[in-house]
């Protein structure tokens, strides 16, 4: 397991790395290429999720749902333009069943608005399974875990 772990950890680390720096660069469309094809990705509140409610402020179930979301994004929702950078924890992963890996991290997000206003965004945990198995590490599913139940109405990118 010691030798699976070694391989695996720099795989997880660059994934999630990679995760945020294009979310953070505008690259919303390569955001579903760190999703396999029948991922789960759903944002919550700590609130919902301590209270078993499956509600959450947003939901994919794979990447078709993915990129349907990015093509709105891309072409139908109009929203004020800004941009993201993302501080995260260092990742507690476990191993899962063969291959994949239970993965925990700490975030916050901050936002930049087209007038220069910035501002603590978003700050929770991800609640990550990763798949290992194939050429490169995807996530199988990502839960976005915030602490706070109020939301900003620009939350129109994934977190």
């Amino acid at each position: 397991m010691a030798a699976q772990f070694n391989q695996a950890k720099p795989q997880i680390e660059a994934l999630l790395r990679d995760y945020c720096h294009a979310l953070d660069d505008g690259e919303v469309g390569r955001w579903s290429s760190f999703f396999q094809d029948d991922a789960l990705y759903q944002i919550t509140t700590r609130e919902n999720r301590d209270r078993g409610y499956p509600l959450g402020i947003m939901l994919c179930e794979g990447r078709g749902m993915m990129h349907d979301r990015i093509k709105a994004l891309q072409t139908a929702n109009i929203f004020e333009s800004h941009t993201y950078c993302h501080l995260w924890g260092a990742p507690d992963v476990r191993p899962e069943i063969e291959g994949r890996w239970s993965v925990r991290s700490n975030f916050a997000v901050y936002r930049t608005l087209y007038s220069g206003e910035q501002s603590l965004f978003a700050t929770g945990k991800y609640l990550d399974v990763v798949d290992t198995t194939g050429a490169q590490a995807l996530f199988a599913e990502r839960i976005v875990v915030i602490d706070s139940r109020q939301i900003d109405t620009l939350l129109v990118y994934p977190l």
